[in-house]
């Protein structure tokens, strides 16, 4: 395992591509996002939310969002695209809200950024007790050849934050074992969208610009002469979303 203050590089690069994260990373299907939070739990905090890819779903349902996240420049965007949410610049580790104050804390695309067990009791203090945590994790569906090879391509094995997350994750004290759920969805790309998608990879954004320039080239080549999509203006890439929910006794 890296230390943890390479981690927090990965982690921070985030700030200098937060317009082209937002432009090409994709949200997660409303039925997740129900089934994330429930709809009696009408206060949630939403930790690492980014540019509010899934603040924005908890929001349109009517629930008191506050959103938390270390990068004031994801936050910035946040706030453009999701309009009267409270925003707080934090981590999963120390958050600035009093003892049990919210009915749900969510992660999406964010829990292996965090210590887990220092995160995990954090959680658990500003919960209301029956409250839940929610962790979610969209993953390109390898099942499809060509999505496979995009793998290939982008050096998706860079992304070593998220390996595993496909099992539970790790979560410590006071939650035990989660309730688990998977959502089988697409989302339309053109060609330019999907190097976005590359480009806005936290392992891309550390690379030197001659290897950021090799990947996008092969990326390229794959889009322009696999069969299954070689030729489409429009390309549906398919996602498995991965949720996970975790009750605070």
């Amino acid at each position: 395992m890296e230390p943890r203050n390479a981690k927090l590089e990965h982690a921070r690069s985030f700030g200098g591509v937060a317009d082209v994260y937002e432009a090409s990373r994709p949200g997660y299907p409303a039925d997740a996002t129900s089934w994330l939070v429930r709809p009696e739990q009408r206060h949630v905090l939403d930790v690492g939310a980014g540019t509010g890819k899934l603040t924005r779903g908890l929001a349109a349902e009517g629930r008191e969002v506050v959103a938390v996240d270390p990068s004031p420049e994801m936050l910035e965007v946040l706030r453009s695209t999701v309009p009267g949410v409270q925003t707080l610049v934090g981590t999963g580790e120390r958050l600035s809200l009093p003892d049990q104050s919210v009915d749900a804390v969510t992660y999406a695309q964010a829990w292996h950024w965090v210590d887990p067990v220092a995160a995990s009791a954090e959680a658990g203090r500003v919960l209301k007790p029956g409250g839940s945590l929610g962790l979610v994790w969209n993953f390109r569906d390898e099942r499809v050849d060509w999505v496979r090879e995009l793998g290939v391509a982008m050096h998706a094995d860079g992304d070593q934050y998220t390996e595993g997350m496909d099992d539970d994750p790790h979560v410590g004290a006071p939650f035990g074992e989660p309730e688990r759920a998977a959502f089988e969805w697409t989302q339309p790309f053109d060609r330019e969208g999907l190097l976005d998608l590359v480009r806005s990879r936290s392992y891309f954004a550390v690379m030197t610009p001659a290897d950021q320039a090799q990947t996008l080239s092969a990326v390229r080549e794959l889009l322009a002469t696999h069969p299954q999509v070689a030729g489409r203006e429009t390309i549906e890439l398919p996602y498995v979303t991965l949720a996970f929910r975790y009750l605070r006794p």
